[in-house]
């Protein structure tokens, strides 16, 4: 790789290394729109069997088989940066700001309208001002429910058998087997 291609990527591979990047980088703009040219052409073909598999799999990073539902609308940041598992299902209106990786597993149903954020801007007004962010992944285990308008936050691993009640903010890590509702989502039930 020349010295332009390391200049073209640097942002990016900051983005990925959860180091801090200028997200409104040329590149990185450009990978966006091509998300976005991607989820318009998947709501396209979204009622074509043998043409709406192949535009999942070309929106995504990697998607475990052939049976993935994703409704339109929808936003992803870059989409390559999204991992599913088999049997997912996503509802209409859902966003995916992968700007880090987010791993999601087997049978993992999202409601309507979740919101799955892995950008992160600087708390301080002074640094959000030079347009510098971060991103830390994402992680979300087997059979999991997320109910519609469920928010998850930066950094977050989401256990197997979890049910995120609808419209909760997921802030910290989730274990196995437990229902989490609220803002920010606490265990209410055991399962």
């Amino acid at each position: 790789m020349d010295s332009s291609n390391d200049t073209k990527y640097a942002e990016q591979k900051k983005m990925l290394a959860g180091e801090p990047y200028f997200g409104g980088d040329p590149y990185l703009t450009e990978l966006r729109k091509q998300s976005q040219e991607r989820a318009a052409k998947l709501a396209i073909v979204r009622h074509e069997p043998a043409k709406y598999s192949a535009a999942i799999h070309e929106l995504l990073g990697s998607v475990g088989d052939d049976k993935a539902i994703m409704e339109s609308p929808m936003f992803f940041d870059y989409g390559c940066n999204t991992h599913v598992g088999k049997r997912f299902q996503m509802n209409i209106s859902c966003t995916i700001l992968d700007c880090a990786r987010v791993d999601i597993g087997d049978d993992v149903l999202f409601g309507p309208c979740v919101k799955i954020f892995t950008a992160e801007h600087p708390v301080d007004p002074a640094v959000r001002l030079t347009g510098v962010e971060s991103a830390r992944p994402i992680k979300i285990g087997n059979n999991v429910w997320i109910g519609g308008s469920a928010i998850i936050l930066p950094g977050v691993t989401i256990g197997n058998n979890v049910t995120v009640g609808a419209g909760s903010v997921v802030t910290k890590d989730v274990p196995d087997n437990v229902v989490v509702a609220g803002n920010p989502a606490q265990i209410i039930k055991l399962v």
